[in-house]
């Protein structure tokens, strides 16, 4: 699907400091929470807690929904479906240069050195996306 993007949805995908990711709980109840991410020009990368809720929940179920915040009007609204993996052995956020350019600010302000956050932050998923919604 990568490269077939509109312009827009580009945009959102390498600007945009926050999406939100959509699993499924084993119950069935959908949790959406914000999450840092990094489209690397296939797949959108986040790094996450490794006992966090939705690390639990694509473990499970690893079809994911994210999306950006719309306008005030729902008149421009970007969402894809895709599917999640836990990627193991992956290399920490301290070895993905593009990742912390966008996220230093963030990681200071979560009073963090990048290798404090690296160590916290190591499970890393890696989100193929199936589909695009976008208007």
């Amino acid at each position: 699907m990568t490269g077939r993007f509109p312009t827009e949805v580009l945009r959102q995908l390498t600007d945009e400091a926050i999406v939100w990711l959509a699993t499924v709980r084993r119950d069935g109840q959908p949790q959406v929470v914000p999450v840092w991410f990094l489209w690397d020009g296939q797949h959108v990368l986040v790094y996450s807690l490794p006992r966090s809720q939705k690390v639990r929940n694509i473990a499970q179920n690893p079809r994911v929904s994210l999306h950006f915040n719309s306008d005030p009007w729902a008149e421009h609204v970007t969402r894809f479906d895709g599917r999640a993996t836990i990627v193991p052995d992956a290399p920490p956020a301290t070895d993905n240069p593009a990742y912390l350019a966008k996220y230093r600010d963030g990681i200071a302000d979560l009073d963090m050195t990048p290798e404090q956050f690296a160590r916290e932050y190591r499970t890393l998923i890696r989100i193929e996306l199936d589909r695009l919604i976008h208007w």
